[in-house]
């Protein structure tokens, strides 16, 4: 199996496909090619999110506000997977969680023949992913155009503070549905369910799902990815909240 993230949007990262259907017989699996542009840390967070739950696989991620420059192009082994990518912290997140404990190994792609300087996804990762694919995880040293790498970009999540009868986070990205992730671990709420709390000055119900509240309403609660979430049941909890990626949110009385 191949997968393939990008913020490439359309058309784009059918370039890609190509020269994956040219090269291996591989299954590909799309996980998303609209991550915001340019935006490395929050394709990171999603990437953790996801990839963990496929079976082993060859990753591609293309999320490379630095294409053209000096930093590297990566192949890197992380237990039964390997990701194919960027050196700009994108795969590092992913990577620590698929290897569960075990050694994360990684390997500089020569991209210095690339056919062109800005679509390194097409002319470098996904040949370099097709055949990761075909030597298997396994034996990636075997590859000609690759070479171990000196150590991987680090790119990690800032971590709340406890402030007395408080907490102090931010918000890490805006789903779809316009929830509101914060970086504050949902188990700060085991004793709230079905009380109030305030979020920056302002109280909100602590439920376990949207639909504890009525269509329309605010709730703080704990998504899917053991985080904190600020939501509305049926609306959209940042312009509920009035917050945006980044923005600071407090919890007191937790």
């Amino acid at each position: 199996m191949l997968t393939l993230s990008s913020d490439f949007g359309t058309p784009y990262p059918a370039a890609m496909k190509g020269v994956f259907l040219s090269n291996t017989d591989a299954r590909l699996v799309d996980v998303s090619h609209e991550f915001p542009r340019q935006d490395v840390r929050t394709a990171a967070f999603w990437l953790r999110e996801v990839l963990p739950y496929f079976p082993p696989a060859v990753h591609l991620v293309v999320v490379d506000p630095g294409v053209g420059t000096d930093r590297a192009a990566l192949v890197v082994r992380a237990g039964d997977h390997a990701l194919v990518g960027p050196d700009n912290g994108v795969l590092r997140p992913v990577a620590r969680q698929l290897a569960e404990g075990d050694d994360i190994e990684a390997f500089v792609i020569d991209d210095d023949e690339a056919d062109s300087s800005t679509f390194h996804g097409r002319d470098v990762f996904a040949p370099a992913a097709a055949a990761v694919h075909e030597v298997g995880i396994d034996h990636i040293e075997s590859l000609d155009r690759c070479t171990p790498a000196d150590g991987i970009e680090q790119l990690s999540f800032p971590e709340p503070t406890h402030r007395d009868d408080a907490i102090a986070g931010e918000v890490l990205v805006v789903d779809g549905f316009g929830n509101a992730i914060t970086n504050v671990p949902g188990e700060v709420l085991d004793d709230s369910f079905g009380d109030s709390i305030t979020v920056n000055d302002e109280q909100a119900p602590v439920e376990r799902s949207y639909a504890h509240v009525e269509s329309g309403e605010r709730l703080v609660t704990v998504g899917s990815h053991e985080n904190v979430e600020l939501a509305v049941n049926r609306g959209r909890g940042e312009r509920a909240f009035d917050v945006g990626v980044g923005d600071p949110v407090v919890l007191t009385d937790v």
